[in-house]
């Protein structure tokens, strides 16, 4: 009896082991949404399962652009010139969330893209007047899965559709 129940156990516990080692090699996104906030910042929010129960870490990266001008006083663009195009990437430091039941729903946000050296003359205010993103990628740097949420763009004024 010994004989047989001794490699039965040993089997029961490597089945054990390799059973919750491969619960967290099954992360995938359930969702992962993009938008534009108030503020210009990208937001995106997700729902990632999958992932077992340890601090997962995420990174968000995109291509921003966005565009700054001078308003003055009567809430006008004085002139076309009057206005500073911006490009360039932008990301997210690592940054870590504890899973709930082996699920992370979450957001991350990053920007808006700084106007640089882009200054406005006395008497104008300088304003965002659009912005947008595309490329936009985010990882689980644990599990080494990505999503890629639809490119966004939205306008704070109506000289400046997207």
């Amino acid at each position: 009896m010994r004989r047989v129940l001794l490699p039965v156990m040993v089997l029961a516990i490597i089945g054990l082991t390799t059973q919750s080692a491969l619960a967290t090699s099954g992360a995938h996104f359930f969702s992962a949404t993009s938008s534009v906030g108030d503020n210009g910042a990208l937001v995106v929010n997700w729902d990632e399962a999958g992932v077992g129960q340890q601090t997962v870490f995420y990174t968000l990266a995109t291509d921003a652009s966005a565009t700054y001008a001078c308003i003055n006083g009567g809430g006008k663009h004085p002139s076309a010139s009057n206005k500073e195009d911006v490009n360039g990437p932008l990301s997210t430091p690592n940054t870590g969330f504890q899973p709930q039941n082996g699920r992370v729903k979450a957001s991350l946000s990053v920007g808006p893209i700084g106007a640089g050296s882009f200054a406005c003359p006395s008497g104008q205010t300088m304003v965002l007047g659009r912005v947008s993103y595309s490329n936009i990628t985010l990882t689980d740097t644990t599990n080494n899965v990505t999503a890629h949420p639809a490119d966004v763009c939205r306008s704070f004024s109506s000289l400046f559709p997207c």
